[in-house]
């Protein structure tokens, strides 16, 4: 029997959501072994001289424990 867990983690990019996901999923991968999914929870952007800087994903990662 699997056993799961789901943390939470913010991630960004000046590129574009997809790759707010994959920089976040990546460094969630540095200290976390055996993620499995992830469910993008919110998408925030940041705007400055009225142009698109920065998008924000807040991500909730699964992994297995057992």
């Amino acid at each position: 029997m699997a056993i799961a867990k789901t943390i939470e983690i913010i991630a960004a990019s000046a590129t574009g959501v997809e790759d707010a996901v994959k920089q976040g999923i990546a460094k969630a991968g540095e200290t976390v072994s055996r993620i499995e999914g992830f469910w993008v929870k919110d998408i925030k952007g940041v705007v400055r001289d009225n142009k698109v800087t920065e998008w924000r994903v807040i991500l909730a990662v699964t992994f297995i424990v057992a």
